[in-house]
């Protein structure tokens, strides 16, 4: 009988359809996961190419830029590189890994996964992904057009994560991207004492370029190890935007590569840190049943197990509106916001979703946007407002509101006392 034969019923033409479906498609996925597999090119040489330190790295056909590449052993042995590319212009890739101490050199061909949050712009964040040599682990590698060509010229970047290592801190924040000249050195201040009260060790800021009088301020958090700068020049390689969506106005990427700089930051510090916040510097998760974020994440995590991102809900706090208690004359002469100073938050808008922020898990996440992740293995959970909210002190949304229709929210005053103490000793070693 021949395959598919026998009785001539829509029943076995059905399962015949499905079954020869079946075996051209896992036919497909073999061959499609074969054509990536590394292939050996050469045998007995150096490992050659410069090793680059750049944070963003232009490949020759200048539509390809490189981040960083993270070694990701989560599904299979890969290494994930960090990137930005054009949406349509850039159709392949390969890694070139060297292996030591026999100098074979493997290429693989990449999966180039444009993320799905662009905007409209022609540029986004992208993960480009090769499946590693089996019997070897690259310490570097190269990203190339071509399968063949000299690796002498192309540029050898570090993959990252490569050693496990123990959680050094509970909190991150990541902070992407800082720009415009910033100077709202009162706010971040507070901002920054605010996140070290709440629990927070590390935080990682991509800086594009800031104040002279900020450069200070960052001086004076790195040297005492609470701040991580990543030089993040974005516009030396493109046409940046700082809009979020695109305007037809020929740039090339929207709000400095914010969405590129969170992944980055994500990856960078999954296996140095329990979890990871990704906030701007005008922006605090206050709690308002835990006195910090480890009793707060302690108690969600039991609450729901099996998640890995906690989303909270933004709040307008206008600086437009203000209040005369706090008002410290020394702080006057400091640019900037007092936090202290606005506690007053718009209303809720009809019809329209407050925007949400994340604390995560970053070994749960495989690509991140800004307000919600794109791809994880855990669940997200929208935290409740009596839990924590998104204190956002910045221009009002809802401008034209009179005063009584804002909602009065002191729960920023309960850390006052420390607030206040440990901001004027920052302002008396920097600014004042």
């Amino acid at each position: 009988k021949m395959f598919c034969g026998g009785k001539k019923s829509y029943f076995a033409a059905g399962v015949c359809i499905i079954t020869l479906t079946s075996m051209v498609t896992l036919s497909y996925l073999r061959l499609q996961r074969l054509s990536h597999l590394p292939k050996i090119i050469q045998e007995g040489s150096r490992c050659r190419g410069k090793i680059t330190n750049s944070t963003i790295t232009a490949l020759k056909d200048n539509r390809t830029f490189i981040i960083s590449p993270y070694f990701d052993d989560r599904e299979s042995k890969v290494t994930r590189v960090i990137g930005i590319v054009h949406h349509e212009d850039v159709k392949q890739l390969y890694c070139w890994f060297c292996c030591q101490p026999d100098g074979k050199i493997y290429v693989s061909k990449a999966i180039i996964d444009v993320h799905s949050d662009r905007f409209g712009f022609p540029y986004g964040a992208a993960d480009i992904v090769c499946l590693e040599p089996k019997n070897c682990d690259p310490t570097h590698v190269s990203i190339h057009q071509s399968p063949h060509g000299n690796t002498d010229q192309l540029p050898r970047f570090e993959i990252k994560n490569r050693k496990a290592e123990a959680f050094s801190v509970d909190f991150t924040v990541c902070i992407s991207a800082m720009f415009g000249n910033y100077n709202n050195v009162l706010q971040f201040i507070q901002s920054m004492e605010m996140y070290k009260i709440l629990g927070v060790q590390k935080v990682v800021i991509y800086k594009n370029n800031c104040s002279h009088l900020m450069e200070k301020v960052l001086k004076f958090y790195t040297e005492e190890g609470t701040v991580e700068i990543i030089p993040w020049p974005i516009n030396s390689h493109l046409k940046v935007s700082s809009k979020w969506h695109f305007m037809q106005d020929g740039t090339h990427i929207g709000y400095y590569g914010q969405i590129t700089a969170l992944n980055d930051c994500i990856y960078r510090n999954m296996q140095r840190s329990k979890f990871v916040v990704l906030i701007d510097a005008d922006e605090i998760i206050l709690p308002l049943k835990h006195a910090d974020w480890k009793t707060m994440m302690s108690s969600l995590q039991e609450q729901n197990p099996g998640t890995g991102v906690f989303l909270f809900e933004n709040h307008i706090f206008p600086e437009t509106v203000s209040t005369h208690v706090f008002n410290i004359s020394a702080w006057n002469t400091v640019p900037g916001v007092n936090i202290l100073q606005h506690v007053h938050r718009e209303p809720d808008r009809k019809d329209v979703i407050n925007p949400k922020k994340m604390i995560v898990d970053p070994r749960m996440v495989i690509q991140t946007s800004v307000h919600s992740v794109l791809h994880a293995y855990g669940n997200s959970v929208n935290v409740p407002m009596d839990v924590a909210l998104v204190y956002h002190c910045r221009v009002p949304l809802q401008g034209d509101l009179p005063r009584e229709s804002l909602i009065r929210d002191t729960t920023l005053w309960q850390y006052n006392l420390s607030l206040i103490m440990n901001v004027n000793k920052v302002l008396y070693q920097t600014v004042l």
